[in-house]
């Protein structure tokens, strides 16, 4: 079986790509792509003036590993003077590139002794916000308000309802339980300075939010959960030199990499689908809005497939590559013995192992130097996110709207059984005509599904267990009735991730949306609107933009038990055979 290895990475499998992939690596060493990336050439990806601009702007994340060991010392005298006054919680408020980071590091490395316990906000489901306020001491509580733009309307409606709560306690004296983190001359750094926020972090401005992992964005939070921020750097900065170093591209981890990610998916192998061990499972959650908002756009992309439970062999088409991280100590052999079982079966593996836990900072920056190189491979920007700014002014449209009529314009069902409405456009209308139940709805609307197409869920929801359960038993029928690749993202927070490739990559996405009836509302302070009405409104916006381009969607609202509504659901899926 056709394999390549390079420094404790293998691949496995590629058969018939591993001309194509050694094609693309000596296209590569041509084009000298690791020396122009290290360069900050931006003619590597783009002719075009515009976009040359924003990608001179955009590889700060190359070097900022040296910049935040300047900081080093100050981020940890930071964090006695939070531990000295008397804060238990620490509660980041954020969405997308400054959110993911920290969360994957509480997620792997867990809390120290002695340190605040971290928690991550970042969606305006109002029963979630609710969930996190009470999970939270809020005198002892010490919150991050991370936005590299400082205007990023759903942070900015954390940072009022949380700044109103604590300002209720404190009085004039609220500030001092805030910090913020965001780039130089933003409204949010100018509002931290009026408010006297305890701290105003601002980080590098030519590092964007996908690639700011190491930068201030996550390793501020890192610093204050009680994690070696400098053993974290150096194995990034490890990484940073291999990728460094001069000599061919097969040699260079980054490069490598993003060969083989680049060259597969030109050869049709495009849903990246990720398995790792159950210790640094959640790596998969920052690198899917990494890949996904970096390389979907121009009608082309590679789909990440984080969290998609693990089947048979013969449950996937010939689109797949599979990215396994093992950690080197992890017990789960039965995963050891499926992943072995993809590579016999002629799927492409690629393995790459981790010593511990903290060569998850060295994979921080092998994957943003790989996700460089595809985009270089695939002919796009990976530093830009045109479609992402089309939700966002869908939305404020839609909340303008809500402002003049006090509500928001729903639509007319197009199906309708018990509590469950199902929206979409002409052409679902049309799939769905004559459909009596609702499993013949769900019936008709998948039996859109094309080979080698993808099936995305993108669930306003709250994201409980429960909801996770019925979710995934989703998906999994859907993989293996349809043979296609599915992803769950939870809204709003994937419109900063996956939403960027589902309206600027390939129409070979069909949509389901969920929504629901929220069980609970929360006003925003200073808003005629609450964060029901805004999620709504992103909801709305982000069909809207898909329907605009022709893609196959299909909202389905749950009225009445979200639980029993996404049960209902589960059971017309499975009557689709």
């Amino acid at each position: 079986m056709a394999s390549m290895n390079l420094q404790g990475c293998q691949v496995g499998g590629l058969g018939p790509y591993i001309s194509g992939v050694e094609a693309t690596l000596a296209d590569l060493a041509q084009r000298d792509a690791a020396a122009r990336i290290w360069a900050r050439d931006s003619t590597l990806w783009k002719a075009d003036p515009d976009h040359q601009k924003i990608i001179r702007n955009s590889l700060g994340w190359l070097t900022v590993m040296t910049t935040i060991r300047q900081h080093a010392a100050n981020l940890a005298g930071f964090a006695v003077e939070v531990g000295q006054a008397g804060v238990t919680h620490v509660l980041l408020l954020g969405m997308g590139g400054s959110s993911l980071c920290p969360d994957v590091l509480r997620l792997t490395f867990g809390g120290a002794a002695g340190f605040p316990a971290l928690a991550v906000l970042d969606t305006t489901d109002p029963a979630s916000v609710q969930a996190f306020e009470r999970s939270v001491v809020l005198p002892r509580t010490l919150f991050i308000v991370a936005s590299k733009s400082g205007t990023t309307p759903e942070i900015t409606a954390f940072s009022q309802y949380f700044f109103a709560k604590v300002r209720a306690v404190k009085g004039e004296r609220a500030g001092e339980q805030f910090i913020a983190i965001t780039d130089a001359g933003t409204a949010l750094g100018r509002t931290g300075a009026e408010a006297k926020f305890r701290r105003v972090f601002l980080n590098p401005s030519d590092i964007g939010g996908r690639y700011s992992a190491l930068s201030f964005f996550g390793m501020v939070p890192a610093t204050l959960m009680g994690l070696d921020v400098l053993r974290l750097l150096e194995r990034a900065e490890r990484m940073a030199h291999a990728c460094r170093a001069g000599g061919p591209a097969r040699e260079n981890p980054g490069a490598w990499l993003g060969a083989i990610l680049g060259g597969l998916a030109k050869a049709g192998r495009d849903k990246l689908t990720f398995l790792c061990s159950p210790e640094i499972a959640a790596f998969g959650y920052w690198v899917e809005q990494l890949i996904a908002e970096s390389t979907g756009k121009d009608g082309t992309g590679i789909l990440p497939v984080e969290g998609e439970a693990l089947g048979n062999p013969g449950a996937y088409a010939d689109d797949r590559l599979f990215v396994y991280l093992r950690l080197h100590d992890s017990q789960d052999r039965e995963l050891d013995e499926k992943v072995n079982a993809l590579d016999r079966a002629g799927h492409p593996v690629v393995t790459i192992g981790l010593r511990d836990l903290f060569d998850v900072g060295a994979e921080f920056f092998r994957w943003e130097f790989a996700t460089a190189v595809a985009g270089a491979v695939l002919g796009v920007n990976p530093f830009d996110q045109p479609n992402v700014q089309e939700s966002k002014d869908n939305t404020k449209q839609l909340l303008a709207e809500f402002k003049a009529k006090a509500r928001l314009p729903e639509g007319e069902p197009i199906f309708s059984e018990g509590s469950i409405r199902m929206y979409g456009d002409a052409g679902a209308a049309e799939a769905l005509k004559g459909a009596k139940t609702l499993g013949d709805a769900l019936r008709a609307h998948l039996l859109r599904i094309r080979p080698h197409d993808y099936v995305a869920l993108t669930a306003y929801l709250q994201a409980t267990p429960e909801h996770a359960e019925a979710l995934a038993a989703v998906r999994t029928h859907i993989r293996d009735r349809f043979r296609v690749a599915t992803t769950l993202g939870y809204g709003p927070r994937f419109l900063h991730s996956t939403g960027q490739l589902h309206k600027g990559g390939g129409d070979n996405g069909v949509f389901l949306q969920f929504t629901a009836d929220d069980p609970v509302d929360l006003p925003i302070p200073g808003e005629p609107y609450s964060f029901g009405v805004m999620k709504a409104a992103q909801a709305l916006g982000d069909l809207e933009s898909l329907q605009k381009r022709g893609r196959r969607a299909l909202r389905i609202h749950v009225s009445g038990g979200i639980e029993a509504g996404l049960r209902r659901v589960l059971e017309a899926v499975r009557e689709t055979k």
